[in-house]
């Protein structure tokens, strides 16, 4: 940074008004965002984790207390309920994942790629765009690329703890975020393993390195599950797998049904998230969805019945079931191999347009054609930048691949399982990304 200080000025200077852009012009405080703001205001008012109710603030443990925690600083500084105070505070902590991400080039590729993936990380639409989302991306990102980082340095020097102490506190943080934070101990445990069975570092440094990060990634979640015990008489760790109250009825067989079809994230739209509470149009269910007229005209009825009462009720939600495991009878090579494989390419691939006014459905061009163009715009940024980084892994000679790697293909893979394909779940791994197209920028060229 002192070699090139007008460079990293300049760069700091078009990421922070990009960000601003977004901020002004496309700020997102979703029903999530408020779900997170409310257990932030109950537990500096009242000292309750818990959601707003008329008797009181009710204790709860549907969303893990980082992001509300993180919320709590923020409201207890800029006032209560400041919303865009949060998104502020994102955007110096953005500005610090792009620092880190070039670090990260630095140490793995060049300083000439870390110039690179400066620049890629600061002008990166899809990191402004959730700058100014009031959720948890943004934190997520930056915990995801500091674990990755001081796991490189610690792996550069495995006698020395403190790297390895710095990279379970960054894990412990993404955890503490979101529960799938854990794949990031999972990808760098799968890499200590591989060093180990390469018996190339000395065994016991290994092992020793592993021990530290995963009792550090994990010590902070025992106090979390001694409180949901103690208050909620639950064992739970982390948080419900579908952020439902202690009480609450999961309709598992109509999400187990999701999964034997859904692939886009339009469906997700379109009908995942309408139940409950909303009608569904089964004329938006896509042909793969059913595999007969038999079962089209079962699962037309299935829809209409729910359509009835806007609930999924126990009888209904087990007629759903009964459907989906016919469906999975039928192919269990499409449950299994080709529907996760379509999820995980969807989530890739597609515009990043969710939290922007563009149609889901974006290729039909049925709107205003200025949302149809920004879609098609960050829909080919997007394939830029999987594009270069696939192109740096060929060319590139990059140190600690397999660690890079190993974090996409296991978060991934996690993500090919979910019956809700949103394209923010890869956008942890867009700090990899970035790295690995540097990688392309660095090579020397032929003149």
């Amino acid at each position: 940074m002192r070699n090139h200080s007008r460079f990293f000025l300049l760069a700091t200077l078009a990421g922070v008004a990009l960000r601003l852009l977004f901020i002004f012009r496309f700020p997102s405080i979703t029903t999530d965002s408020f779900i997170y703001g409310d257990i932030a205001k109950n537990w500096l008012q009242h000292g309750v984790y818990g959601i707003s109710d008329p008797g009181g603030p009710i204790p709860t443990y549907i969303r893990l207390p980082g992001y509300p925690a993180f919320m709590a600083a923020v409201f207890a500084i800029f006032g209560m309920e400041h919303y865009r105070a949060v998104l502020f505070v994102q955007l110096i902590v953005d500005l610090g994942t792009c620092f880190v991400i070039a670090d990260i080039a630095r140490r793995t590729i060049s300083a000439r790629a870390a110039q690179a993936a400066f620049l890629l990380a600061a002008l990166c639409p899809f990191l402004a765009n959730y700058v100014a989302t009031a959720l948890t991306e943004t934190l997520e990102v930056f915990f995801t690329a500091l674990a990755l980082d001081f796991a490189i340095i610690g792996l550069d020097c495995l006698g020395k703890r403190r790297w390895w102490i710095g990279s379970g506190l960054a894990t412990a943080a993404a955890i503490l975020l979101r529960p799938d934070g854990g794949l990031l101990l999972v990808a760098i445990g799968l890499y200590l393993v591989w060093q180990l069975a390469r018996r190339s570092p000395p065994a016991r440094k290994v092992i020793f390195a592993g021990a530290i990060l995963t009792l550090i990634s994990l010590a902070p979640l025992v106090p979390w599950t001694v409180r949901n015990f103690r208050t909620m008489h639950r064992f739970q760790p982390l948080a419900p797998r579908y952020a439902n109250e202690e009480n609450e009825f999961v309709p598992t067989g109509f999400n187990h049904w999701m999964r034997t079809w859904i692939a886009d994230y339009a469906s997700t739209e379109e009908i995942y998230w309408q139940v409950p509470g909303s009608e569904v149009d089964a004329d938006k269910l896509p042909s793969r969805a059913f595999d007969s007229d038999q079962q089209r005209e079962q699962t037309q009825q299935l829809i209409a019945d729910y359509n009835q009462e806007l609930h999924v009720s126990p009888e209904l939600d087990a007629r759903f079931a009964q459907l989906a495991a016919d469906r999975v009878r039928r192919s269990w090579l499409r449950y299994y191999v080709w529907l996760p494989a379509l999820r995980i390419a969807d989530m890739w691939l597609r515009p990043r347009t969710e939290m922007l006014p563009s149609d889901s459905r974006w290729w039909e061009f049925n709107e205003d054609p200025k949302w149809s163009v920004l879609a098609i715009a960050l829909g080919v940024i997007n394939l830029a930048y999987v594009a270069l980084a696939v192109v740096g892994v060929i060319q590139g000679n990059i140190r600690y691949l397999g660690l890079l790697l190993t974090f996409v293909i296991v978060r991934s893979l996690f993500l090919g399982t979910l019956e809700n394909p949103e394209p923010r779940y890869t956008l942890e791994c867009y700090p990899v990304v970035i790295v690995l197209a540097a990688a392309w920028f660095a090579c020397p060229r032929n003149t």
